[in-house]
């Protein structure tokens, strides 16, 4: 059975960072992309960023700059740092997973990322 857990939400400020982690469980994990969506309240579910198991990146237009999306092989971990916050990266955050980077297709439950004064 798949499993992801998603952690390092939080509060911050405008201008701050995070860091978030997925672990993940039940999948050959260097055969397999990895991506992180998030939900915002009132908007559609995004794809911020991707990486496949190549190593090669893709990352949403509104995130392009701000946030980096890396996987760790050995820790079978993929991670997302987040810098430059704004209220509007307030979200719950999910760690995917599947066979392309355009074919995610199983996810976790999610971590809450606020960015309020």
């Amino acid at each position: 059975q798949v499993q992801l857990v998603e952690s390092g939400g939080g509060l911050v400020q405008p201008g701050g960072s995070l860091r978030l982690s997925c672990a993940t469980r039940g999948i050959i994990f260097s055969n397999n992309a990895l991506g992180w969506y998030r939900a915002a309240t009132g908007k559609q579910r995004e794809l911020v960023a991707a990486v496949t198991s190549g190593g090669t990146r893709y990352y949403a237009d509104s995130v392009k700059g701000r946030f980096t999306i890396s996987r760790d092989n050995a820790k079978k971990t993929v991670a997302l740092q987040m810098n430059s916050l704004q209220p509007e990266d307030t979200a719950v955050y999910f760690c995917a997973v599947g066979t392309t980077t355009r074919n995610l297709s199983s996810w976790g439950q999610g971590t809450q990322v606020t960015v309020s004064s």
